[in-house]
């Protein structure tokens, strides 16, 4: 449904913490957008509300800020953007985080494509920007989907398939309608990573990927860590995660048809080399006949590591409703 103007408005949502300069550019880039209705909610998750001060010098009436209080920290606060709440009315939404932007014409493109396509749901390829806020800061060549997905339309159970050897979705490549039907809001304390992945799986209509990269994402993992819901040690939390992702692959797998099944390794739907498809289903130990793709000693290394995940990793009754809630019998 559209806004009452009948001109799609664009819900921009922008969690932010500290990192001023990386911000501004952010805004600035959609005041660059060749599609100009849009606004643009920062949810900023410094107690001492620094991203105020960018916001007030951008001087844009399509801007609001918001101070988090109290502090979600980085992947409550990510999360919380992809809810279906809707303020102020939108017609489309994404996600952009702060240290990320966008090029001109990433609104207008993906609005187009929801509308040839009839879908509610697009993921833009992003191109990589590598040492960001630093003077050797560059942008990548090349897409983060390249070696993943392809250019076309896919049904959910086939688009759950890329997380036997990828990640799926990325947060800033999303970009969605307010009639879509479930939310992309995972409400689980876990890493902004892990959600990503857990995001994939709750896909459950159709999804477009546009290869032509239109945003950018930069490369800082490290240093948006501000994570919580997990203690212990590194070893622990890695177990936990990597178990969180071996049971969303093997309820992918669980899930696909007899077909999808069969043709996963040289299936033209997916740009994963077939040896990494191969070692994706041998470490999620889903499927044990392919041990003749990979060499002796790398399959034995990947079943082993598929092994240990699954004996020493743990997950919550929370992320057990999650896998309910969003898989099928």
């Amino acid at each position: 449904m559209m806004n009452s103007m009948q001109i799609p408005l664009v819900h921009i949502r922008t969690p932010t913490y500290k990192r001023g300069q990386e911000l501004e550019r952010c805004l600035k880039s959609l005041q660059k957008q060749t599609w100009q209705n849009w606004v643009c909610d920062v949810y900023d998750d410094d107690p001492e509300g620094s991203a105020q001060l960018t916001c007030d010098r951008i001087q844009d009436e399509r801007i609001f800020y918001t101070q988090n209080n109290p502090q979600k920290f980085a992947s409550r606060n990510i999360d919380a953007c992809f809810s279906m709440h809707n303020p102020h009315q939108a017609d489309y939404f994404a996600v952009v985080e702060d240290d990320n932007f966008l090029l001109p014409e990433f609104m207008e493109e993906n609005i187009k494509i929801c509308m040839r396509e009839r879908v509610n749901l697009v993921l833009r390829n992003q191109l990589i920007e590598f040492a960001t806020a630093t003077p050797d800061a560059r942008v990548s060549s090349f897409g983060i989907l390249d070696s993943s997905l392809v250019e076309k339309q896919y049904m959910p159970d086939e688009f759950h398939l890329s997380l036997i050897s990828g990640i799926g979705v990325s947060n800033g490549g999303l970009f969605w309608s307010s009639v879509l039907k479930n939310s992309l809001e995972i409400g689980y304390d876990c890493t902004a990573t892990l959600q990503e992945y857990m995001r994939t799986f709750s896909v459950a209509e159709p999804i477009f990927v546009a290869m032509k990269p239109l945003a950018v994402w930069a490369e800082n993992g490290e240093d948006t860590l501000r994570d919580i819901g997990s203690t212990g040690s590194y070893l622990r939390k890695e177990l936990d995660a990597k178990r969180a992702i071996q049971i969303l692959q093997r309820q992918a797998w669980k899930q696909a048809n007899a077909e999808m099944k069969d043709t996963y390794l040289q299936s033209d739907a997916f740009a994963f080399s077939r040896t990494k498809r191969a070692a994706g289903l041998l470490k999620s130990l889903n499927d044990l006949s392919v041990l003749t793709e990979l060499p002796f000693r790398q399959t034995v290394e990947l079943i082993l590591r598929g092994t240990l995940i699954r004996l020493a990793g743990r997950t919550s009754g929370d992320f057990q409703d999650f896998v309910a809630s969003r898989g099928r019998a």
